[in-house]
């Protein structure tokens, strides 16, 4: 004889009201299950949707973040000093490129007894006069040594001030009236016409080099 005839057989012996009881705890079991299942359903067709925005909510943000860094990166490599033409220095439509990029000076060798000017860009703009308030970007060099002691490309904007006034030292009054605008030129100056051979308030002393860049005139 069978378990499941004996299981059968047995529960016929069972009176009325017990084989009630469990039929209705079995069919309690039945229901029970049954609505677990359809809420596993109705769980596993809300997750496909919620699951593919999920994903796609998470594709945008990752894009965001992976941007940040370089966009982080380029703000503060705008904000460091640079090499190139600084901010408000506003260059002739035909300027050589080569005076967006600061130029390298070296010192010299030979004696300076007088000024020399050595045009080493030419420019195509009007030639500054003197009384002009004139804009540019400049680095100046000891001459025998080759040490900058001052640049405007350091300090990421280019300078202004008269010229032929006795504003500046007679070096850049003498050698830049009548320099084209767009120019680039290097000045040796020698001790008298810059600061003196042994200046007392930390400038420099003796001969001096500059590479100074006419980027307008007003």
């Amino acid at each position: 004889m069978s378990n499941s005839v004996q299981d059968r057989s047995s529960r016929s012996m069972l009176p009325k009201a017990e084989r009630r009881a469990l039929g209705k705890i079995a069919a309690a079991k039945r229901a029970k299950a049954k609505r677990r299942k359809l809420l596993l359903q109705r769980v596993t067709r809300l997750s496909f949707p919620v699951l593919a925005v999920a994903v796609v909510v998470g594709l945008v943000w990752w894009g965001i973040e992976s941007k940040e860094p370089n966009g982080a990166a380029e703000a503060q490599a705008s904000a460091a000093p640079s090499d190139t033409a600084a901010p408000g220095a506003t260059l002739p439509a035909d300027a050589d490129p080569a005076l967006q990029t600061k130029p390298t000076v070296t010192g010299g060798t030979d004696p300076v007894t007088q000024l020399k000017s050595t045009t080493l860009i030419a420019g195509t703009g009007p030639a500054v006069q003197s009384g002009q308030t004139i804009s540019v970007n400049y680095v100046g060099v000891k001459y025998a040594t080759g040490e900058e002691f001052d640049s405007s490309w350091s300090r990421n904007a280019p300078a202004s001030f008269p010229i032929g006034t006795g504003n500046v030292i007679k070096g850049w009054d003498q050698g830049l009236v009548g320099v084209t605008v767009g120019s680039r030129v290097q000045l040796d100056i020698p001790a008298d016409l810059a600061y003196g051979e042994n200046p007392t308030d930390g400038r420099p002393g003796g001969a001096l080099r500059f590479v100074v860049d006419i980027l307008g005139t007003s």
